[in-house]
């Protein structure tokens, strides 16, 4: 089970079988974003610093949760959520996915997405 702490405190790697305590649970407590990725994927290692720094923006009141496709059986967690392609970003939130977008986007896209899509009562939690 490899689980390891990566570009902040808030972000962890996750693998399918660490998946339902660290995303599925966690998202309980707070908005999770789940990051599936491929290391021969050049827009997955573009999105991952802005990830990185709007988790560490918002001091920890979203998690992220990183997957690298390509190890072990990390797949099927890519075709359980029908993804198309990589990088796939969901916003999962009480168990429940709440979105998703597709592909490398900057900070700014990445919050204004966030604001779009978190509850009400959590929308204030991505303000840059």
């Amino acid at each position: 089970m490899a689980i390891s702490i990566d570009q902040s405190q808030y972000s962890v790697n996750v693998d399918l079988e660490s998946f339902q305590r660290e995303v599925i649970e966690a998202s309980a407590v707070r908005p999770v974003l789940v990051d599936f990725w491929a290391d021969w994927c050049a827009p997955c290692h573009a999105l991952a610093p802005h990830l990185g720094r709007v988790v560490a923006d918002l001091d920890g009141r979203i998690g992220l949760a990183k997957i690298e496709v390509d190890e072990g059986e990390n797949m099927k967690l890519a075709g359980q959520y029908k993804l198309r392609g990589f990088p796939t970003v969901i916003l999962f939130y009480r168990g429940e996915e709440l979105a998703r977008f597709s592909g490398a986007r900057s900070r700014h896209e990445i919050l204004d997405w966030l604001r779009i899509h978190l509850p009400d009562d959590l929308a204030g939690l991505a303000v840059s």
